[in-house]
């Protein structure tokens, strides 16, 4: 039984293995890289899913980074307990083939609960005052002691936000470095979100790209040369790949212009009433969940859907079982974004009327997924010093409104979720381990290819 090191680099395609990434480069010349086909939804959740249990969502059910309660008539986002991803796990088939199996999950998502050897993700404290202060949860409570003494606070800001950047994958690398050289996991998971920011941010071409790709690189590098040294095997894969966009596709206000949306007017703005609605749509990168009220109305909504501008098909029970995407979960119509498009998640007609959420960093109380929390507002002058003066406010005690985000959608530059047109701008893997080479693999193989480098 070998060990193994996985380090998921979100955003990397093919073509970024190159002289721009030399560790990687190294790791492919050594072992093999491999094309890598992704999900529908090509999206964090789903993909993460995907590979650790080798299943389809449909058998998953994480169809999405989030979706709709109806028992709760919620929409719940970003949710941290690995209980809601059914089936088998890859820790689990390990244990079943070796009793002295252990894991170790650093970032990949549904963390918590996962029943891995050792786990850390991001946790924030919300105070009662309002604020939010960085911190993380560990398994065992003491890995998170020793973790905050080894390396201090986890720069959550740094992690998502208009301050995200290379110091949270940094912070990232080194706590997988303490946990390999210390715990020595047979495998350990290893999550690096820093390049998926500023490809959402710029799309895939922009002048710093090739400084953003060195930065990972040298993160990478780094944990590869901790695994090496103790005789670990590594394998570097990606998600998905992130392609240039122009525009959203306003697909709640078309459902609420006829009517289908419902809102909920509140001292803070217009709130999306998703139990009232007849319809309306989860929006999530290049995918739309729809959740319809009644079923005589799908057919209806479908043909409205079909016809806004920049969306490629509408999945009905047929098309989601295709795609694997039939759960109950899953919305009732699902909406897929053409190349260059992606769905936003406003329901207000008015900008007057946008919730005061809407303008903050808020992935949980937001009906859908926004990019925009990655930018700082170009329209505020000086946004930098006042969002540090409002962070030195808030952890002095005092309240205040981090209202930082724009609304303006033609500010993304990258986005994904769709399947990709070509493999060069889908997902990679790369290996360090030749004798189990391969040119392609499914998605759903990734489990199994993992377990085969441990074992054969």
């Amino acid at each position: 039984m070998r060990s193994l090191v996985v380090v998921n680099v979100v955003g990397l395609t093919p073509a970024m293995v190159d002289g721009r990434m030399p560790h990687l480069q190294a790791l492919a010349a050594d072992g093999f890289q491999a094309e890598l086909a992704t999900v529908l939804p090509a999206v964090t959740c789903s993909a993460q899913a995907t590979m650790l249990t080798g299943c389809l969502p449909s058998q998953h059910g994480i169809v999405g980074n989030g979706w709709y309660s109806r028992e709760q008539a919620e929409i719940q986002m970003w949710k941290q307990s690995n209980h809601l991803v059914e089936g088998e796990k890859i820790w689990d088939r390990g244990r079943a083939r070796d009793a002295d199996f252990t894991c170790a999950k650093l970032f990949w998502w549904y963390n918590m609960y996962s029943g891995t050897d050792w786990s850390v993700t991001p946790r924030p404290t919300y105070h009662a005052d309002g604020r939010k202060s960085p911190d993380f949860y560990a398994h065992p409570p003491e890995l998170r002691d020793a973790l905050k003494l080894e390396l201090g606070e986890f720069p959550l800001f740094n992690f998502w936000g208009p301050l995200s950047g290379i110091r949270s994958s940094e912070w990232i690398g080194r706590c997988a470095e303490q946990v390999i050289g210390i715990h020595r996991p047979t495998l350990t998971l290893v999550y690096l979100p820093h390049l998926d920011y500023d490809l959402q941010r710029f799309g895939p071409v922009f002048p710093g790209l090739d400084g953003t790709l060195g930065e990972v690189d040298k993160v990478v590098g780094d944990i590869i040369s901790a695994a090496r040294t103790r005789e670990m095997e590594v394998v570097v894969l990606s998600e998905y790949g992130i392609t240039e966009v122009s525009s959203s596709i306003p697909i709640n206000r078309a459902l609420r212009e006829t009517g289908l949306l419902k809102v909920h007017r509140a001292g803070n703005g217009e709130l999306l009433d998703p139990g009232a609605s007849e319809a309306f749509a989860l929006s999530d990168h290049q995918v739309a969940h729809i959740y319809v009220r009644r079923e005589e109305n799908r057919t209806s909504v479908k043909r409205l859907v079909e016809e806004l501008p920049g969306v490629e098909e509408v999945l009905d029970e047929d098309g989601k079982r295709i795609h694997g995407l039939d759960h109950a979960r899953s919305g009732d119509l699902v909406a897929v974004a053409g190349a260059g498009r992606w769905f936003d998640y406003y329901y207000w007609l008015e900008e007057n009327d946008a919730p005061d959420f809407a303008r903050t960093v808020d992935i949980h109380r937001k009906p859908g997924y926004d990019p925009l929390e990655l930018v700082l507002d170009p329209s505020k002058p000086l946004h930098k010093p006042r969002l540090g003066l409002k962070r030195l406010a808030a952890m002095a005690g005092f309240r205040t409104l981090m209202n930082c985000v724009p609304l303006d959608t033609g500010l993304v530059g990258g986005s994904h979720g769709r399947l990709p047109s070509t493999p060069e701008e889908g997902p990679v893997l790369i290996s360090s381990s030749g004798k189990h080479a391969v040119s392609r693999l499914e998605m759903t193989e990734v489990s199994a290819h993992l377990l085969t480098t441990i074992f054969d």
